[in-house]
């Protein structure tokens, strides 16, 4: 196993590109690893921070005839975008989203999908095994069970691959909050994605704007 540790194994938004694969109907309503309502918003999440800082994102379905567009969650994000459509079940396979990706000069690989274990395993793995540095957003993809989950993430792990979550991401894409050019901008998708995290930053946010009572006599 590659171990991953110093500064320079940390992802940085100049040197990552993202590939979101089949985030489908077709998919989602055979989805019980997660509640589906997390997956779309956090995949939803996930292309928003891309969006933030620049990420360059390629989106892919298959079949989408049969399978379903894409959530318009994601295809929001980046309107009029080109989707690549499949027949290949291992998106590493299809020379068009390959030829994509290597044309972007990135060497960061991030990868969600649904589901796990089959639509995010294969390219993830043959990937890794290519050169490169491969990182799979566990909480923006899905399987068809907790187990088919779970033992994909083991698989991949075997093979190298790195294993986050969208919001850790964009905390190591930001890496500092001095760094206003993007701060605001993630703020905002966390209000809208995280949730409690987000919840309590308007919370922060009223207090500080709240005037302490005058104390009486």
């Amino acid at each position: 196993m590659t171990f991953r540790n110093g500064l320079a194994s940390l992802l940085r938004p100049e040197d990552s590109v993202l590939v979101l694969i089949d985030h489908q109907p077709y998919q989602l309503a055979n989805l019980n690893s997660h509640d589906p309502h997390i997956v779309v918003n956090n995949s939803t999440a996930l292309a928003k921070a891309a969006r933030v800082f620049g990420v360059p994102t390629i989106l892919t379905s298959v079949i989408a005839d049969r399978g379903g567009l894409i959530f318009p969650q994601i295809t929001d994000v980046f309107p009029g975008q080109e989707v690549i459509d499949r027949t290949f079940i291992n998106t590493w396979e299809d020379r068009k989203v390959v030829d994509a990706v290597k044309a972007t000069g990135r060497k960061q690989l991030i990868i969600a999908g649904l589901w796990t274990e089959i639509c995010v395993a294969m390219p993830a793995i043959q990937a890794a095994g290519e050169g490169w540095d491969v990182t799979v957003i566990t909480d923006a993809s899905g399987a068809v069970s907790v187990e088919a989950h779970e033992v994909a993430i083991q698989r991949m792990i075997a093979a190298g691959v790195n294993m986050m979550t969208w919001l850790a991401l964009a905390a190591e894409w930001q890496r500092d909050w001095a760094r206003a050019e993007t701060a605001i901008a993630l703020n905002d998708v966390i209000i809208q994605h995280a949730a409690g995290s987000g919840i309590a930053f308007l919370w922060e946010q009223q207090l500080l704007n709240t005037p302490v009572p005058a104390k009486a006599g």
